[in-house]
């Protein structure tokens, strides 16, 4: 009996040691915040395979990194510094350590207010000035080291609102299948395309040169379906998500549907947008009605039928991620200092709430 005794007390252990283990295996991701409160820089954080998050600690100190992007190698990670010198903002670029972020340079943005930045595989380095309305253009050698800024590509015109006096970029991309960038202007209320011209290192503007959406509407980010044939644009003041399609080598507007519950008064706009890996789900942010809003993608027109909404236990939802393997989907709430790590359900698209952790004023959360 006694022997029997110690064998389900060994099994016992074994089990809970395994289920420790388990526990322990953790993702990391970096937070960026606004710093003008309780934050000091860039954060690093985990996330557990059962979608517990803690938070490591302060891995730069440097003045509101509100956006953030990593190297294909994943040695190197760049931000920007909205912490204006004579009408234009900064990026840095750090080497990426076990316990820290170690800064490599520091580079001029272009434009005042910088707020996204990215990096394709040959380290070109875009980055979108808000205020500025413009994108500037930089190059990153081999360690991650930034040149000085090569090109800054002005965007012009308005739109119809109070937020549209003026251009005001507020994304820029890399195209995933073609030589092509498309930069995203909130205040001109249109999308922007150009290509880069490796001889003079500078950002060209092709035929089209733009897309013009719905009045009011204040394109703000986008992204792009798996199949590389659609585009999703989130606009920030209408609440709508439009499909952006090409035919015959232009683009076009093909359709749009609100991202807020029919019907819904009150103050709300529109801030991120993702598409699970498996191309049929599309997430986007809503700041007021403070909810991310969910989507089944039609895989034969890409069009848009609603899921639902889960509320994301917060104020303010900005950024927002899917973890590497899609299982989980995590928010930062600006305005409560929190985020929160939603479980997803692959086959509905569904969120279930796990776990949330305090931030100091987070805006961008990158794996």
């Amino acid at each position: 009996m006694k022997k029997i005794t110690l064998l389900f007390a060994l099994i016992l252990l074994f089990s809970c040691q395994k289920s420790k283990m388990k526990e322990e295996i953790v993702t990391n991701f970096f937070v960026g915040t606004y710093t003008n409160g309780d934050s000091k820089g860039i954060y690093k954080y985990e996330l557990s395979t059962e979608g517990k998050l803690r938070q490591i600690g302060l891995m730069a100190a440097t003045s509101n990194p509100s956006f953030l992007a990593k190297s294909t190698d994943n040695k190197t990670l760049f931000t920007v510094d909205e912490a204006n010198e004579e009408g234009t903002g900064f990026v840095k670029s750090y080497r990426i350590e076990k316990d820290s972020l170690l800064l490599i340079s520091k580079s001029k943005s272009g434009g005042a207010h910088p707020c996204f930045i990215t990096v394709n595989d040959k380290n070109q380095v875009l980055v979108a000035n808000y205020s500025g309305g413009n994108v500037g253009f930089l190059q990153a050698n081999i360690s991650g080291k930034l040149s000085p800024l090569l090109h800054v590509q002005q965007h012009t015109g308005k739109g119809t609102t109070d937020r549209q006096t003026a251009p005001h970029a507020h994304s820029t991309w890399f195209h995933p299948a073609k030589k092509e960038i498309i930069s995203v202007d909130l205040g001109s209320n249109e999308l922007w395309f150009s290509t880069i011209d490796t001889t003079k290192k500078e950002l060209v503007f092709t035929d089209q040169k733009t897309l013009q959406m719905a009045e009011g509407a204040g394109p703000r980010h986008l992204t792009f379906h798996p199949n590389h044939q659609w585009i999703y644009v989130l606009n920030e003041l209408n609440n709508t998500v439009s499909l952006v399609k090409e035919k015959e080598g232009r683009y076009y507007v093909d359709t749009a549907i609100s991202m807020i519950p029919e019907g819904y008064a009150e103050y709300t706009k529109g801030a991120d947008i993702h598409i699970s890996k498996d191309g049929q789900f599309l997430y986007a942010s809503n700041r007021g009605h403070n909810s991310i809003v969910i989507f089944k993608i039609n895989a034969e027109n890409g069009s848009l039928n609603l899921v639902g909404f889960e509320p994301v236990k917060g104020g303010n939802p900005r950024n927002f991620s899917l973890s590497p393997d899609n299982k989980f989907l995590l928010v930062a709430n600006r305005d409560t200092h929190n985020m929160v790590s939603f479980k997803r359900d692959e086959f509905t698209g569904k969120l279930t709430f796990v776990d949330e952790v305090t931030a100091p004023d987070p805006v961008c959360i990158l794996f």
